[in-house]
């Protein structure tokens, strides 16, 4: 799918789909001013065309507290020694793959990544340290800044038909 085939009526089902992926078809269909069958067709060629990567439900970490108490996240920004590209893309392969990582940003000028990290306290975020940082000789940096209040968080991406 090219770019110069999504239209409006494709960018509001992605604006609506991003908002609320557990509408049903024929709620979608009546927000977009489509028809059911429409709907149904042109969500289907969204998603094959890689446009949705992929459903999920966001937790409300202030909502899981008092289960699995209210945890630690870090930014975390890493310097590594070596930045060719096998050295870049062995450390990318080896943080992503990490539970603990929820996001990884390969970034330019300053350090060579940023990390979004969650742990259940500091024994646990030193434990990821190690694992990931000090056991890798060529990290050369390391910066972790602690949140003490998310603001906002957003998983939506602004498109054209929704401003």
């Amino acid at each position: 799918m090219e770019s110069s085939d999504i239209d409006t009526i494709d960018l509001r089902l992605l604006d609506q789909l991003q908002r609320d992926a557990s509408l049903s078809n024929l709620a979608l269909a009546e927000l977009v001013h489509v028809s059911p069958p429409t709907c149904l067709r042109r969500v289907k060629r969204l998603v094959d065309a890689g446009l949705v990567e992929r459903q999920v439900a966001i937790l409300s970490p202030d909502r899981l507290a008092p289960v699995l108490g209210h945890g630690l996240t870090a930014l975390v920004e890493i310097t590594l020694d070596r930045q060719g590209a096998e050295q870049l893309a062995a450390f990318e392969a080896r943080v992503v793959a990490d539970d603990a990582v929820q996001q990884c940003y390969r970034v330019s000028p300053g350090p060579d990544f940023c990390l979004v990290v969650h742990a259940r306290d500091m024994p646990d975020y030193l434990a990821l340290a190690e694992r990931l940082f000090t056991a890798d000789a060529n990290v050369r940096n390391v910066k972790a800044f602690f949140s003490l209040k998310r603001a906002k968080f957003q998983t939506r991406l602004p498109l054209p038909a929704a401003r």
